[in-house]
Parts: C-alpha cells; sequence; structure tokens
C-alpha cells in the first residue's frame, strides 16, 4: 500500500462514555459502566489512518490540562504527530449517555476547540502533505469556520487532495445545509452518515442523497450503522452491508469507518476495498463501550 503525509484538523476532545445499568434515577444514583479516553470524531479517523500505515498529523487546540495530556499521550500511542495549539480555556469535553441500542445522545463542551486559529493550522500546512482532513465541527463551528475554509483552499491551492466529514446533524440544521456545502465546496471526498446526508440534500431517500451530494462533490460516502454504507463516484454507487454481530455502542463507529475507507482510498485502493474495510473498523468499535471499541 501506498503510504501518504495527511493532515488532519479537528477537535482536541476528552470522551466520557456513560451506559446506564437500567432506567436513570434523576435524584440519586443510577450504576453505569462510565470510560475515560481520548475523544474527538477527526481524531478517531487519524488513528484509523495510522493504524492503515499513513503518515499523520493531527491539528487542533486544547487546555492546558490534564485532558489535554492524557489526549496527546492517545495520539502518540497510536503513531499520530500531534501539533496542539494551547491556550487558557479548557480542553473539550463530551459526555456521550449510551442507551441499550448502543445508540447515543451527547452533551458537548467545545472548549478551546472554538479558539482554534488560522496561524496554528496553516503553519501546519507549510509541512510537505499529500491530503488535507477538516472536521466538519470546524465548519460548523462560527468561530472556525473561516479556519476550516483557509486550511481547505490552501490544500486545493497547492494541489493536494481534500475531504470533510459533517460529523453532527444538530448544529448542521442550525447553521443550515446549504451554509455548509458552501464551505465545503471543491472538497474532494465528502463523508456523512445517513441523517446528515438526508438533511443535507433535503430528502428523506438516502439515494436521492447520496446522488444529489455526488453532483456536487467528487466523491460521497454514506455510512448508515447496521444498513452498512453506500458511495458514489464517476455516476457509479457502491454498496457495501455492515458486518457487526453485536452492538453495545456506537460511539466513533462511524469515525472508525470513514478512516478506515480513507485509508485505502489515499492507498490508491478501490472503492469497494474501501467499503469493506470500512465495516471490519465499525465492526470492531460498536463491541465495546467507547470509541476504540
Amino acid at each position: 500500500m501506498i503510504k501518504r503525509r495527511v493532515i488532519v484538523v479537528g477537535d482536541v476532545m476528552l470522551d466520557v462514555v456513560v451506559k446506564p445499568h437500567g432506567e436513570m434515577a434523576p435524584t440519586s444514583d443510577t450504576p453505569s459502566n462510565i470510560r475515560l479516553s481520548r475523544g474527538g470524531s477527526a481524531a478517531n479517523m487519524a488513528v484509523a489512518l495510522a493504524e492503515a500505515g499513513h503518515f499523520v498529523t493531527y491539528v487542533g487546540a486544547a487546555g492546558d490540562d490534564a485532558a489535554a495530556q492524557l489526549f496527546s499521550n492517545g495520539l502518540t500511542d497510536a503513531g499520530v504527530h500531534g501539533k496542539l495549539q494551547i491556550g487558557a480555556s479548557s480542553t473539550g469535553v463530551v459526555v456521550a449517555l449510551v442507551g441499550d441500542d448502543g445508540q447515543r445522545a451527547m452533551l458537548t463542551d467545545r472548549g478551546a476547540n472554538s479558539l482554534l486559529s488560522a496561524e496554528h493550522v496553516l503553519l501546519a500546512l507549510d509541512e510537505p502533505f499529500d491530503h488535507l482532513h477538516v472536521s466538519g465541527y470546524s465548519l460548523i463551528d462560527d468561530r472556525t469556520r473561516v479556519v476550516g475554509v483557509a486550511a481547505l483552499d490552501k490544500a486545493r491551492a497547492f494541489g493536494r487532495t481534500t475531504s470533510v466529514d459533517v460529523c453532527s446533524v444538530a448544529p448542521l440544521r442550525v447553521l443550515t445545509p446549504e451554509h455548509f456545502m458552501t464551505s465545503a465546496d471543491g472538497v474532494t471526498c465528502l463523508f456523512a452518515n445517513e441523517e446528515e446526508a438526508q438533511v443535507l440534500a433535503d430528502t428523506t431517500s438516502t439515494d436521492d442523497a447520496v446522488a444529489l451530494l455526488a453532483a456536487r462533490f467528487n466523491e460521497v460516502v454514506v455510512t448508515r450503522g447496521a444498513r452498512g454504507a453506500v458511495a458514489r463516484k464517476d455516476g457509479v454507487t457502491f454498496r457495501a452491508t455492515s458486518s457487526s454481530d453485536a452492538v453495545v455502542d456506537t460511539t466513533g463507529a462511524g469515525d472508525a469507518a470513514t478512516g478506515a475507507y480513507l485509508a485505502v482510498r489515499l492507498g490508491d485502493g478501490s472503492i469497494d476495498e474501501g467499503l469493506a474495510a470500512a465495516m471490519d473498523a465499525a465492526s470492531v468499535v460498536v463491541r465495546g463501550l467507547g470509541s476504540r471499541g
């Protein structure tokens, strides 16, 4: 496999994943399984890319605190080189509440992520690289959208390939789909889950959403949870079925899938090979609690 130099711009997050044992006791204690770990949607993708053999640099903003150190150590352990902008604000934290069906709701404090500067990101892009991935969270946040757009513009000016993952449907609706797509305009590959794709394309049909998005972006990949994934490029649609046999927690499964897919495609693998790798990666993550499976 060809090994590429990849820069990933995304959030620095501490993950707190909670799976209660039964109904919540609002004014008392609820026994639960709780996991604390390095989080961040784009960081999960970065780790998947590094595990596949690519040379990955992660660019983000964090506080000067223990959470940032845990995040940085997690990147280093996975073979990812971190370039973190350290500021006065606290490192971002997300609390994921996991239901019996493995689905989760997230409570998010973006913290220092909203302070990520264009200077820090563009300086990182002065180093040699082959591909740039920008987290959708950076484009959704009003305070960092200009940073993400500037990074994508610089990568395109260098003739490099680019990708964006939508990441979250609730803030996408607030921003408006058209504003998001304008910010992501021109990226080589767009990643979204099924709900995000339908919102972007203003349709309840996933096939229609994929077709509409593929008319605007060169390559589109939509993950569908238990229904697998679908991709489209050059007018051709590709499909893959899920290989998951047990679901404990879906946190990070989409990130692992898109990271594995991108790793294959950057290594000159086919779309079918990328989708197969994506399904295998997701199946590992959903077997355990937290984004690391």
